[in-house]
């Protein structure tokens, strides 16, 4: 009956092949220490008539004892170059992201613009330049809203939403401020595009 490579155990370092991992098996079962030593080195050897086009670079081949150590499972004991990497620092993960822990109220305008409503919050009552920003903020609510939904906003919707999200510090008339009127633009069918390539 054939034998497949599937029926064998995984290699930790498929690129080398099943050949350069028997060879590291056979390495570490070498019970004199200078024997051992002249083979690991023949092993590295052989990755790198693998590898010619990376033969010359010198942190490539520091690289190579990393993985003689890998494959062996950190079971060879000869006497590196160099420090290889621990087995430690391999497994160990980088910690989690925290993500932000706040709730938005109104998902789809995005915590851009909740951090945009608190940033106008901030500023003084009087100052015409919160009256222009104010006015910034709901124009792109309502760009946001036509993503969301394509047949049409009212400036009456994006107002309330706007009065809502800031708790009522934010108030625009709709009547007397009317928003600018935005396109949504045409979905361009699959035939168009590749005409266009």
């Amino acid at each position: 009956m054939l034998q497949y490579n599937t029926h064998n155990t995984r290699l930790p370092m498929p690129e080398y092949g099943r050949y350069v991992q028997q060879l590291v098996d056979k390495c570490v079962t070498i019970e004199d220490r200078d024997e051992r030593n002249a083979f690991a080195a023949g092993i590295v050897a052989t990755i790198c008539n693998l590898f010619p086009q990376q033969k010359t670079s010198p942190e490539w081949r520091d690289k190579l004892w990393d993985h003689l150590a890998i494959m062996s499972d950190f079971k060879l004991d000869i006497d590196y170059p160099r420090e290889v990497t621990a087995r430690e620092d391999l497994e160990s993960c980088p910690e989690r992201l925290p993500l932000p822990g706040h709730d938005i109220r109104l998902r789809q305008y995005g915590n851009n613009v909740v951090q945009m409503i608190a940033a106008a919050r901030a500023m003084a009552a009087d100052d015409p330049e919160r009256r222009e920003f104010v006015m910034m903020i709901a124009n792109h609510m309502k760009k946001l809203m036509l993503a969301v939904n394509p047949d049409g906003v009212e400036d009456a919707r994006v107002c309330k939403d706007l009065a809502m999200l800031s708790d009522g510090e934010l108030i625009l008339n709709p009547e007397e401020t009317p928003l600018l009127e935005f396109e949504v633009p045409a979905v361009m069918s699959a035939a168009k595009k590749k005409k266009r390539r």
